[in-house]
């Protein structure tokens, strides 16, 4: 079986990449490619939602974004940080699927888990690519990292326009029924959290248009990159779109 992947979604937990990059995941899928994504942890020591109901809620997530693959990995909810154990594991991921292109948080979020996830998959990504470390998997490294927006703003190095797969994403974030508003639960008799109020999905959507409108589209969801963007055709300068006039 060929697990190969174009794309590769790190997140610390269940939904975390349903909510920041979705979109973009979905018209990936859409255009072709491979895309997987991976929840570093099962989101156990969430105050929402058994193990068991947050691996139900990803697989659903999953379907409905049309990804080929979306994995857990058993790395212990609060316990994302930087060490060999848990950089092993993400190594290991990486040389099974061989992504192109690895997606993970920008570092400056609110929760520690995900900016930790982000320190953990860069460290992982360059380690993933040396021969004589040995995980019984050829060596490998992806080409390009891309960080995701959380909670905290950045400039973006681009924005995608996800206009069309908007509604697809909330579908998605949607099922984790366990983690969000649902009209028809009660959720009075549930413990609150920051995403589990009905104002939660305004804020999704009102982040979404206002960085689409700043490339003049309806939908949009931002990505930095720390390197240098480069081009090998002069001629892709012409597809590069700007909305500063």
């Amino acid at each position: 079986m060929n697990d190969k992947l174009d794309v590769l979604a790190f997140g610390a937990h269940p939904d975390d990449v349903e909510i920041m990059c979705a979109g973009t995941l979905v018209k990936l899928a859409r255009e072709g490619y491979k895309v997987g994504m991976i929840s570093l942890t099962g989101g156990e020591s969430g105050t929402r939602g058994t193990p068991q109901d947050r691996k139900k809620e990803f697989t659903t997530a999953t379907a409905i974004m049309s990804l080929k693959t979306g994995e857990i990995l058993d790395i212990p909810d609060g316990q994302v940080h930087v060490s060999e154990a848990n950089k092993i594991k993400v190594i290991k991921t990486l040389r099974k699927y061989r992504p192109k292109i690895v997606m993970a948080p920008h570092w400056e979020t609110r929760h520690p888990d995900h900016s930790q996830c982000s320190y953990l998959v860069r460290q992982a990504v360059f380690a993933s690519g040396l021969k004589n470390l040995d995980t019984g998997q050829q060596h490998y490294r992806p080409k390009n990292l891309f960080y995701y927006m959380e909670l905290y703003d950045f400039t973006p190095s681009f924005i995608i326009d996800i206009s069309e797969t908007f509604e697809i994403k909330l579908q998605a974030i949607q099922a984790h029924q366990s983690q969000f508003y649902n009209p028809d639960e009660n959720n009075k008799e549930q413990e609150q959290t920051f995403i589990s109020s009905p104002e939660f999905f305004d804020y999704i959507r009102i982040r979404a248009q206002y960085w689409g409108h700043k490339m003049g589209v309806a939908y949009g969801e931002p990505f930095y990159v720390r390197e240098p963007v480069g081009l090998q055709k002069a001629g892709d300068l012409l597809h590069i779109k700007t909305f500063w006039r």
